[in-house]
């Protein structure tokens, strides 16, 4: 429970300065003046202040804010960000003084970072040899388990161990992940092309049926030789005397030809006495293994089972690790493919071909943190740059509420060469002032992957020409800049 306390604090903590950052550097560059960069909402647990501008980190973690010069927050929008800032404005540097470009590139400041965020982690893992680190460089088919095949995708059951699968609708795979990744999200219908086979298998997998295409990547296993890599210090494999380079040559008096020959009867003997023989060098040895019982949920299921781990790992083909120009390449492709993945979900919920129960939010979130965490560092960081791609690619959707929707103002402001109208601008929410020369509205929180939008202040003042003396607020439609999970 801790551990994923703090994986999902350091996962979001990390994105939102990431976001904010960018919107920060911008704004300074551009010479807006940046009054307060805080982590968090409401009032701050740690305070300073350099120059003129005040850092804070506060209690509620679910985003942060960029407070710039123009930006005057009053009700319950002024109180979430811990009310307005003491340090004097300069109306000269405020954000609606500057010239169109200048706010072009600060709004879309902070989801550039975190695409940039996600394509330097990605590089990152990938010259480590840590991006896929538990991926197989084969696509050579051992097994698939007919039955557990869904009827649009028969075709499989007529592979045979051996069979290398080349494309997935015509589409270059390397490695099994790729495979799985391809099998899950390639549009119906399928073709699969088998190395040496004049004839393509075609899978009529409806695109909107997750629970299918789960179910077919599950149903195939990938080749990989009976030869031990790792073994568990303290499992069944280590007490039964395993070693790594051990060659497993029998198991219950059956002969092992692949991996999963000697997995499957492992699995199915939780907690029993089974006999391996091996090659270990020279030598021929028979040992006996008694399989830990363990229990877990089936992957397409859910449903609990309880399956013996002996607690070696198989030895399996890796790609080479690339140099720096060659890592950069795979984190563009493995950014833009992650990308293309999220739009086409997109796609499919706005056309009602996935369902907003496929959705996860901050409880998920924190789930996925903890267990991506438990896996290893390279786990947890593959995960936080996929979600920063998806921040990055909700934002720039052309919702008011997001970094997307206050593009789309600019971009009219350009098209029109003046501003929208002010009543186009703001959200119905606006609560009218009963003084003529009073300002300010506030506006309920959205949840979204960014936080709400605010009310900006126009840093000239005074009342709108033509309104009337109980008239709206005068409050630029722009915002402060946020990022939520």
């Amino acid at each position: 429970m801790l551990l994923t306390l703090a994986a999902f604090v350091a996962v979001l903590g990390i994105l939102i300065f990431v976001h904010e950052a960018g919107h920060f550097v911008a704004a300074k560059l551009v010479g807006i003046q940046v009054l307060r960069f805080s982590l968090g909402f409401g009032r701050p647990i740690l305070a300073w202040r350099r120059g003129e501008t005040e850092y804070w980190i506060s209690w509620i973690p679910f985003g942060g804010y960029v407070k710039m010069a123009g930006f005057e927050d009053e009700g319950l929008a002024g109180e979430l960000e811990g009310g307005k800032s003491a340090q004097p404005v300069d109306p000269a540097r405020a954000f609606d003084r500057k010239p169109l470009v200048a706010r072009v590139v600060v709004v879309v400041a902070g989801v550039t970072m975190n695409a940039a965020f996600a394509l330097a982690v990605y590089a990152g893992l990938a010259y480590t040899g840590t991006l896929e680190p538990n991926n197989i460089a084969t696509t050579e088919v051992d097994s698939v388990i007919a039955t557990d095949l869904p009827p649009a995708a028969q075709p499989l059951a007529s592979l045979r161990r051996g069979d290398r699968i080349t494309t997935v609708n015509g589409d270059s795979v390397r490695t099994w992940g790729e495979l799985q990744l391809k099998l899950a999200n390639a549009h119906t219908p399928v073709e699969l092309r088998v190395a040496g086979r004049p004839d393509s298998l075609v899978l009529h997998i409806a695109d909107t049926d997750t629970a299918a295409r789960f179910a077919t990547a599950l149903a195939l296993s990938p080749y990989l030789a009976p030869v031990i890599s790792t073994v568990t210090s303290g499992g069944a494999g280590a007490k039964a005397g395993l070693m790594p380079g051990d060659r497993i040559l029998k198991v219950n008096g059956d002969t092992v030809v692949s991996w999963q020959d000697f997995a499957r009867v492992a699995r199915r003997n939780p907690a029993q006495r089974i006999t391996v023989e091996v090659q270990r060098g020279s030598e021929r040895l028979s040992l006996a293994v008694v399989p830990e019982r363990r229990e877990e949920r089936e992957p397409a299921t859910k449903q609990p089972r309880v399956l013996g781990f002996v607690g070696v790992g198989a030895a399996y083909p890796t790609l080479p690790r690339p140099g720096v120009l060659g890592a950069i390449r795979v984190g563009w492709r493995e950014t833009t493919g992650r990308a293309e993945l999220i739009l086409d979900f997109l796609a499919k919920l706005v056309t009602g071909r996935a369902s907003v129960r496929e959705l996860g939010g901050p409880i998920l979130i924190g789930q996925i943190s903890g267990q991506a965490a438990r896996v290893g560092l390279a786990t947890l960081l593959g995960f936080m740059a996929f979600l920063s791609i998806n921040l990055a690619i909700l934002n720039l959707l052309p919702i008011p509420i997001l970094d997307g929707g206050q593009l789309v103002f600019l971009i009219a402001e350009a098209v029109r060469r003046r501003p929208l109208p002010l009543e186009l601008r703001l959200l119905p929410s606006l609560e009218k002032r009963s003084k003529g020369t009073s300002r300010g509205t506030s506006r309920p929180r959205a949840w979204s992957p960014r936080s709400r939008r605010r009310s900006m202040e126009r840093g000239e003042g005074g009342e709108r020409r033509g309104s009337s003396r109980s008239s709206m607020s005068s409050s630029a439609p722009r915002r402060g800049w946020s990022s939520s999970s």
